[in-house]
Formats: structure tokens, C-alpha cells, sequence
């Protein structure tokens, strides 16, 4: 076996023939796996082209685009309808009391319709036995620019409480 290789030559052939055969095994095992891959691309694009592909990927960009653009007018939208909740005057508060203690029942009554940032009205009724008097106050941030009395102050609590819940 020393006498076929007998020189450096020989060892320098036999080294190469080595590298060239890891590197032909490796070359088969690239070129599987790249049949692999290009099974799952032609899978993938179901018979599509290349030039197809980037149509597909600028009309997903679009839709995309247009997708933005509907949820930010659907965002404004939302927006400005919980600004509009917040003004309704829906948050009604009623109390009724005796104004006169020592006659009648509880026929007089205070009734507040306010928003959330607290304005509206409140109207109370004063009864009487003989005439009933309505009178309305503007609130404006649970105030009034003319005196409350403790029963329309108490309408007022009635309807934040009624708003909270």
C-alpha cells in the first residue's frame, strides 16, 4: 500500500478527491432541498408568475391603505359620538316635597335635566291649594346663575347619581 503512494503528489490527489466528494454529497443534499422549496413555491403561487406576484403584493398594500383610512374615519366617528353622548341632556333627576309644611302633600316638585358636564335645567313646580307656580333655572356646570334651592339642589344630586349608574 506505501508503494502506490509514494509521493506528496499522491497525497495532495487523494486529499482533493475527498474534498470532491463531500462537496458532490452536498451538492445533493442542496439541490433536495431546493426541488423541496420550489414544490412549496409552485404550491404557494398556485401556477402564478413572478409579475403576478408583485401585483398581488401592491393590491394588498392598497387594500391595506384603504383599510387605515376606514378605521381612522371610523376612530373620528366614535369620537365624535361619545362627544355628542356626553352633551345629551338624558340625566334627569325628580324630587318631590311638601312646600307648604303645614298644609298639602308632597304635590311641589324640583326636576333636573342635565348632561354629564352637568348643564341644563332644573324646573320646579310650587303648588298651591289654589294656583301651582313653574319656574325653570339654567345650570351650567351643576350651577345656576340664579339661586337653587335646597330641593333643586337635591333634583341636581338625584340626576348625577342617575348618571353614574
Amino acid at each position: 500500500m506505501n508503494e502506490l503512494i509514494e509521493s506528496p503528489s499522491d497525497w495532495i490527489t487523494i486529499g482533493l478527491l475527498v474534498v470532491v466528494l463531500i462537496l458532490l454529497v452536498r451538492s445533493f443534499v442542496i439541490g433536495s432541498k431546493l426541488k423541496r422549496l420550489r414544490k412549496s413555491y409552485t404550491q404557494f403561487m398556485s401556477g402564478a408568475g413572478v409579475e403576478e406576484l408583485e401585483s398581488v403584493i401592491v393590491e394588498l398594500k392598497q387594500r391595506l391603505s384603504t383599510q387605515e383610512e376606514g378605521q381612522n374615519k371610523l376612530k373620528q366617528s366614535v369620537h365624535t359620538l361619545n362627544d355628542t353622548l356626553k352633551k345629551k341632556k338624558g340625566n334627569i333627576g325628580i324630587h318631590r316635597y311638601n312646600a307648604f309644611a303645614e298644609r298639602g302633600n308632597d304635590l311641589s316638585f324640583s326636576i333636573a335635566v342635565i348632561d354629564d358636564t352637568e348643564d341644563g335645567m332644573v324646573l320646579s313646580g310650587i303648588h298651591g291649594r289654589e294656583n301651582t307656580f313653574v319656574y325653570a333655572k339654567p345650570v351650567q356646570e351643576g350651577q345656576s346663575k340664579y339661586p337653587l334651592t335646597p330641593e333643586e339642589k337635591e333634583a341636581i344630586s338625584l340626576a348625577l347619581q342617575r348618571e353614574s349608574k
